[in-house]
């Protein structure tokens, strides 16, 4: 699904939204009954370095000035992080954990956040813009990717030939719109049936929501073991405090 398109599709009563340099997206649109969302993202297949971080951060804090506890909508088709010289001696990941905490300020003063992914996202781009969110949804055409399988390997020496056979019984190793659902990362997928209805009632959910996904993970058989750990992690910290 193409930008504009998916743009209509989700906002048919009008958005006011450009496409900025970096491939960063920002506007308004207006959703349900009146009401308004942020509209902010990463298009384009546009990889994210520190330009386009700040840029997006600097986005989702002046609507946390401007416009209290708005509704941030995030659209994304991008890369992966921008992996120049430039941007790594800059300290791309300082920037990418600035743009995941502005993301949280939003989530923290009321502001609800959902990401929709419409095509590709990749490695510390994804990790900072849509698993940051209080949801995120999938539409068809999107194809997520913590990591692909020749970099796994490279960083963990093991086999090639070994992580594809995992990948078919392990969804943690593998990538696409397949596999990521599973493990909890995304909440939906939204394939069917009005798209801007199901945005709005996203949209009007409680900001600032617990972090689900390993429950989710574990519901859906994806993620077996991060529930229970995570439970027993701060079962030991209560006892600590």
């Amino acid at each position: 699904m193409k930008l504009d398109e998916l743009l209509k599709v989700l906002f048919p009563a009008g958005h006011d939204t450009r496409v900025e340099a970096e491939g960063i997206l920002v506007g308004t649109a207006s959703y349900g009954d009146g009401k308004t969302a942020a509209v902010v993202g990463v298009v384009n297949q546009t990889s994210l370095g520190t330009d386009g971080a700040l840029a997006l951060a600097g986005h989702i804090l002046e609507t946390i000035r401007r416009s209290p506890k708005r509704p941030i909508v995030t659209l994304l088709d991008a890369g992966s992080q921008r992996m120049r010289r430039r941007d790594e001696m800059l300290g791309l990941n300082e920037y990418l954990a600035h743009l995941t905490k502005s993301y949280t300020l939003a989530a923290r003063q009321g502001h609800r956040t959902v990401a929709v992914l419409f095509g590709s996202v990749a490695a510390g781009a994804f990790i900072s813009t849509g698993l940051v969110q209080d949801i995120l949804v999938a539409v068809p055409g999107a194809n997520p990717e913590v990591m692909d399988l020749p970099s796994i390997a490279r960083v963990t020496k093991l086999p090639l030939e070994k992580l594809k056979a995992l990948a078919k019984s392990t969804p943690v190793f593998a990538s696409g719109l397949a596999y990521e659902p599973p493990i909890g990362a995304i909440t939906e997928i939204w394939d069917r049936g009005n798209l801007a209805s199901r945005l709005a009632t996203a949209l009007d959910g409680v900001a600032g929501t617990p972090d689900r996904r390993d429950e989710i993970g574990l519901e859906r058989k994806g993620r077996l073991k991060a529930a229970d750990i995570a439970r027993r992690v701060q079962r030991e910290a209560a006892v600590l405090l």
